[in-house]
């Protein structure tokens, strides 16, 4: 069932399965605002973090729930070269350009599309030149809620005039005990990635990456508690006061393999990310002290809730050695995320 209400120029949809759980949408930047979801009791609760107000979720830091673009993640130095044409983007992350930049799509009222019981489309057009970007961008995601609690995410773009670079995600924060609960670090994370990328202090790949994550704090082949490592000395977890790195995705690119498997012990919820993108970049909310008042008159803290955004490599753009990030007119960007509640 699937249910509606405007909030301004915001749209809000609702859909709820046949055992109750629901997802509540927005257009603002196609983004995710609440998922309630059954324990292992069967009691119900919000298990990612968002804020009060509708309002707030414009041009907020942590980039709660939404879909940023056209390139999510970093590009070093707003730099990159299409054809021998070089464009530049705006700095909005000490000095490289992050999702998009300041009007990114997550800052974007998205149109609504193709409503139906169990699903939503959003729909975003991206003119020539928005935020330094090469060609007019149609991008579309369709949001599909099942009885099985499982949350599929369709995304796909075609661009007009000339090509273009493009790696959507989203930027949902978990935590399975309930949104208002103070951390994640004792929640479990296993990832199916054998290689990681070690960055430089500003978060962009090092020409050496990727590496092993064998002997590492970066290893979760094996599930370990979140907080297990993250105050490890180690200089990936000391440049972002925690995880904000990215990992291949072992067996993905192009084929739906699993990126994550998260568990709450507590409440014996879990949550496993599939994917056909070919990295996931896991972010443990370092910095989400002083983001806008939460849902529920809750106020989050650092470390509360963690993202795990299925992508494209940061800096692809400008390295011949990740998937290719490039979009040509004719062609159809095509990337799926399912997120599935247990």
């Amino acid at each position: 069932m699937l249910t509606q209400n405007r909030h301004g120029e915001i749209t809000l949809l609702t859909i709820t399965n046949t055992i109750g759980a629901k997802v509540v949408l927005s257009s603002l930047g196609a983004g995710i605002v609440s998922i309630v979801v059954p324990d292992a009791k069967g009691c119900m609760a919000d298990v990612v973090i968002g804020y009060a107000n509708p309002d707030d979720y414009l041009a907020d830091g942590p980039c709660a729930g939404k879909i940023p673009g056209r390139y999510a993640n970093r590009i070093a130095k707003g730099r990159f070269e299409l054809d021998g044409n070089a464009y530049s983007l705006a700095i909005n992350n000490g000095p490289n350009a992050l999702h998009g930049g300041p009007t990114g799509f997550q800052n974007r009222i998205w149109q609504v599309e193709d409503v139906f019981d169990n699903s939503v489309t959003f729909h975003y057009t991206s003119a020539d030149g928005e935020e330094g970007y090469p060609g007019k961008l149609n991008a579309y995601a369709r949001y599909i809620w099942t009885d099985d609690c499982t949350l599929r995410l369709e995304m796909w773009a075609t661009v007009e005039g000339r090509p273009t670079v493009i790696n959507l995600t989203n930027h949902a924060y978990f935590n399975l005990g309930g949104h208002e609960k103070p951390s994640v670090l004792n929640h479990q994370l296993r990832l199916n990635a054998s290689h990681w990328l070690p960055t430089d202090d500003t978060l962009i790949p090092l020409p050496s990456a990727p590496q092993p994550v064998a002997g590492t704090p970066m290893d979760f082949t094996v599930a370990k508690p979140i907080g297990r490592d993250i105050k490890v000395d180690f200089p990936a977890l000391v440049y972002g006061k925690g995880y904000d790195n990215c990992w291949l995705i072992d067996g993905a690119d192009g084929n739906m393999a699993v990126a994550a498997e998260l568990t709450d012990p507590e409440s014996g919820r879990s949550l496993t990310v599939s994917t056909d993108q070919p990295a996931v970049q896991v972010y443990t909310g370092n910095w989400l002290e002083g983001c806008p008042a939460g849902k529920d008159g809750v106020t989050y803290h650092d470390y509360c809730a963690v993202a795990i955004e299925c992508q494209n490599c940061p800096d692809a753009p400008n390295r011949g050695d990740f998937s290719s990030p490039r979009l040509n007119p004719g062609e159809t960007y095509r990337r799926t995320i399912e997120f599935r509640f247990s």
